[in-house]
């Protein structure tokens, strides 16, 4: 049944994708394969389940578990309930997820397992009161299995299409819950028509058409997990994979069996890919279309996804969560300099300006924070006003990264402001060191950080990933450096790794890696020889 009132919302997308792409497959989990009229039914009786535990329309719902099949299902019911979901990362401790749980007054979390955490039985162990269901294999006391909680798939059908008719696209769909590598995590308030409109462009611009398969290596905890994979395959009718956890010899294998033609994901995650193209390139035929995104991705890696991976287009975007994911992205076709060097244009009904210390805008080609206005931005922080008024201001939102646009109209990323190092009064921006250092034969990845200094209070350090076959000698990097960068820019101390420690969406941790760098730096151990 299609509800006009629900067109613009997620259930609404759903019913639209089921009645244009019934018989394709929507979800396949190993042998588990999903179509898109199976999956609408399968979602109408998670809504009948959660209605029966006692979810009331506008009550929040906690999801932690992995990607899965059942992860989306719950997901969606959860939404065609009238309820809001608040996704939650499986790297968190108890403790944080408790945080969080109380703070969005989820009254139903539903839980699965995790490695060896049983993550139903931690919440069990909280003491919250809340209502647990399982979703896994593991048999845990006083909580209910999500197998026997789904019931009857035509159980409640009438309040299911009750509520569905008073769901409006101005509705809550997700309480997105930022990192917290700043500060405790905030929760941003996203919208149904937001999450659907944002969608719905993101994927007409990247190319992505029913009969795509995408493996949805981020989490489904993540934005880009749970929207721009999972909602941007219900929009185009593509098929979703969902991998709990990121192994890339396992993704390969999927790539070559499933003839996947979709990706998104990191740079560290195409770095990975490439190794394995160059000795098995026939493994690769089927990639068609590449996502990236980040403040330094190299053309050396645009050239190699293009050419050793093949795919045929790659783009970079630009987004966070408070702008329900996408602010900005490249076009099909656009030269390899724009794409590793820009984040592209404003999506359609998106702002982007840069604004100068002083409030006022910064000509072309000047940096300063990025602004971004338009139905994308969230509805707030929850129960943050004050977090939520510093944020937007006059309907801008002021995203805390500092960029600049060009003649083109294309946005550079510049940094975080966060991550930007102040030496001797300079402001040092770690991306366009990490750009320098990336042109150097022997650099495969890098990520830069501030480092203590007595004198100039603090100066930039580099953490190195050797590219395969070579060696790094720390002068010879400075010295490339000072070819290249003004003084205080050139890296004071360099340390090589055999990874960069990554978060669950892929990012670089450099919370972490400052920590790291502050002690290196202060007994003289770890730097290249």
């Amino acid at each position: 049944m299609s509800h006009p009132s629900a067109a613009d919302t997620i259930p609404g997308l759903l019913e639209r994708s089921a009645a244009a792409f019934g018989d394709r497959e929507a979800l396949v989990d190993g042998a588990r394969r999903v179509r898109y009229g199976e999956l609408l039914d399968e979602v109408r009786r998670a809504a009948a389940a959660v209605i029966d535990l006692g979810l009331e329309p506008g009550e929040t719902v906690a999801l932690w578990a992995p990607n899965s099949i059942d992860w989306a299902i719950v997901s969606l019911g959860v939404l065609f309930a009238g309820g809001v979901v608040v996704p939650l990362n499986t790297r968190y401790t108890a403790r944080e997820a408790e945080d969080i749980i109380r703070r969005s007054g989820c009254g139903l979390v539903v839980a699965g397992d995790v490695a060896d955490r049983s993550l139903a039985a931690e919440v069990l162990g909280m003491r919250t009161g809340v209502t647990v269901v399982a979703l896994g294999c593991s048999v845990v006391n006083d909580a209910t299995s999500w197998v026997e909680a789904r019931g009857q798939r035509d159980r409640r059908s009438a309040e299911v299409d009750r509520r569905l008719r008073g769901l409006t696209g101005a509705a809550i769909s997700h309480i997105q819950f930022t990192s917290g590598t700043t500060g405790r995590p905030k929760g941003a308030m996203l919208r149904h028509e937001p999450m659907v409109g944002t969608t719905a462009d993101w994927t007409k611009v990247v190319g992505l058409v029913a009969g795509d398969r995408y493996p949805v290596v981020a989490p489904f905890s993540h934005i880009g997990g749970h929207k721009t994979g999972l909602l941007a395959c219900m929009t185009a009718g593509a098929t979703a994979y969902p991998f709990p956890t990121l192994d890339v010899d396992v993704l390969a294998r999927t790539i070559e069996s499933e003839r996947v033609t979709m990706l998104q994901g990191p740079p560290t995650l195409f770095h990975a890919l490439i190794g394995r193209a160059r000795e098995q390139p026939a493994s690769f035929e089927s990639l068609r279309v590449a996502v990236t995104g980040a403040a330094t991705v190299p053309p050396s890696l645009v050239h190699d996804m293009l050419d050793v991976l093949g795919f045929e287009s790659v783009l970079t975007s630009y987004g966070l969560s408070e702008s329900t994911g996408v602010c900005t992205i490249t076009a099909r076709g656009d030269a390899v300099e724009t794409i590793a060097t820009t984040s592209g244009r404003p999506i359609r009904g998106v702002e982007v300006r840069i604004e100068g210390s002083t409030g006022d805008d910064v000509p072309l080609g000047e940096r300063g924070e990025i602004l971004v206005r338009g139905y994308n931005v969230m509805a707030g922080y929850l129960n943050d006003p004050d977090a939520t008024a510093e944020a937007i201001k006059d309907g801008w939102l002021h995203t805390g990264d500092i960029g600049w646009v060009g003649d083109d109209g294309c946005l550079r990323i510049v940094d975080r402001l966060k991550d930007m190092v102040v030496v001797g009064g300079f402001n040092a921006y770690p991306a366009e060191i990490e750009h320098v250092l990336l042109e150097h034969p022997a650099v495969d990845q890098v990520a830069v950080v501030g480092v203590p200094d007595e004198r100039l209070g603090e100066v930039p350090g580099a953490y190195v990933v050797e590219a395969p076959g070579t060696r790094c000698r720390q002068d010879e990097l400075i010295a490339f450096c000072k070819e290249r960068l003004a003084n205080f820019k050139v890296p004071r101390h360099v340390w090589t790794v055999d990874a960069l420690p990554l978060n669950s969406a892929g990012k670089v941790q450099k919370q972490q890696l400052r920590g790291a760098a502050a002690e290196q730096a202060a007994s003289g151990g770890s730097a290249i020889q």
